[in-house]
C-alpha cells in the first residue's frame, strides 16, 4: 500500500510541477502534495553533486547545462522517441566517462597518450546493438579483444620493463651453467595465442621417494619465492603452514616442477617469466617480465 501511494504521489507531483524554460524549476507549496513532492525531490539528491563530479565526470562549472538536460528528460515522460535518445545520451556518457578511460588503463596502464580508437569501438558498439554490419560474431569478438588486447598490454608492458626481462634472461644464462642444475621443457601460450616452448632450471636440494603427483593432485607443499636479486615475496614457512592446493593451481613453471618432483622431495627451481607472470605486475615486489626463484617441498600427494 506504501509503494502505491508513493507512485500516486510521484505521478501528482509530475503533473502539477511547473518550470521556468530550461532552468530552475519554481516550487509552489500550496497543498501537502505539493509540500511533500518538494520535499521529496530535495531528499533524493542526497549525494548527487558528489556522484555527478566523481562518477559522471560533470563540471560543477556547467551546472545550468545539467539542469537543462534534467528538465529535458523528466519532462520527457512516456515519449519513446525521446526515452531512447536520452538512454543513448546516458550510455554515450559512460562509454566517454568510464568505459573508454577503463579500457585505456587496463591496455596501456599509466600511459595517457595512448588510447584505444573511439571511431572503431563506436562502430563495434552500434553493430552490436543492432545487429547490423557485423564484421565478427559474438564469441569471434571476444577471442579476438582478448588475444589483442593481451598482445598490446604485453608490448606496452615491455617498452617498460625491457631491463627486468633481460636481467632475468642473463640470470638465467649464467645459472645454467651451475653444478647441479637441470631443465624441464615447458609448452605455454604466447600472448598472440600460438604455442611456444621454453624451460625450467632446477636443482634437487633432498631426493624424496614418493610418489609424483599429476597436474590434478592435491598437494601439501612448503614453499619460499625470491626475486633474482633474492628479495624474498612469499613464504610459507614465514607463515607456520604448509599449504594444500591442487598441482595445476599455480603459475606454469610451479606446476611443471611440482609434477615432476617425487613427494618428500625439496627443489630450487628458477621459473623464467614466460612460465611466470609475464607481462603481469603480479605484486609490488614482483614486477612484469621478472625471472622467479622458489624453494618448493613436497610433503605429500593424493
Amino acid at each position: 500500500m506504501k509503494k502505491m501511494t508513493f507512485v500516486a504521489a510521484m505521478a501528482i507531483a509530475a503533473a502539477t510541477f511547473s518550470s521556468c524554460g530550461n532552468g530552475t524549476p519554481t516550487a509552489n507549496l500550496k497543498s501537502d502534495v505539493d509540500s511533500m513532492s518538494y520535499a521529496i525531490g530535495l531528499a533524493q539528491t542526497q549525494g548527487l553533486k558528489e556522484y555527478l563530479v566523481d562518477r559522471m565526470q560533470v563540471d560543477t562549472a556547467y551546472i545550468n547545462d545539467f539542469i537543462k538536460g534534467l528538465n529535458d528528460g523528466a519532462n520527457a515522460g512516456d515519449d519513446k522517441k525521446k526515452n531512447a535518445y536520452y538512454a543513448g545520451i546516458q550510455i554515450g556518457q559512460q562509454i566517454a566517462t568510464q568505459m573508454m578511460p577503463g579500457i585505456n588503463r587496463e591496455v596501456f596502464g599509466e600511459d595517457s597518450t595512448q588510447t584505444i580508437s573511439l571511431k572503431n569501438f563506436m562502430a563495434g558498439f552500434v553493430a552490436g546493438t543492432t545487429g547490423k554490419n557485423q564484421k565478427m560474431d559474438m564469441e569471434q569478438a571476444r577471442t579476438v579483444a582478448e588475444a589483442k588486447m593481451q598482445q598490446i598490454k604485453a608490448a606496452v608492458a615491455l617498452k617498460q620493463f625491457a631491463d627486468v626481462k633481460e636481467a632475468g634472461e642473463k640470470f638465467l644464462a649464467e645459472n645454467a651453467k651451475k653444478d647441479g642444475v637441470k631443465t624441464l621443457e615447458v609448452e605455454y601460450d604466447k600472448p598472440d595465442g600460438t604455442k611456444a616452448k621454453s624451460f625450467i632450471q632446477y636443482k634437487v636440494l633432498k631426493e624424496g621417494t614418493g610418489a609424483m603427483p599429476k597436474d590434478t593432485s592435491e598437494v601439501k607443499i612448503h614453499y619460499e619465492g625470491k626475486t633474482i636479486d633474492g628479495e624474498v615475496f612469499d613464504s610459507s614457512y614465514n607463515r607456520g603452514d604448509a599449504i594444500s592446493a591442487r598441482a595445476n593451481g599455480f603459475i606454469k613453471g610451479f606446476t611443471k616442477a611440482l609434477t615432476n618432483m617425487p613427494a618428500g622431495s625439496t627443489w630450487e627451481v628458477y621459473i623464467p617469466q614466460e612460465l611466470a607472470y609475464g607481462e603481469r605486475q603480479a605484486s609490488d615486489k614482483i614486477k612484469p617480465f621478472s625471472a622467479l626463484i622458489f624453494k618448493i617441498e613436497l610433503q605429500s600427494t593424493k
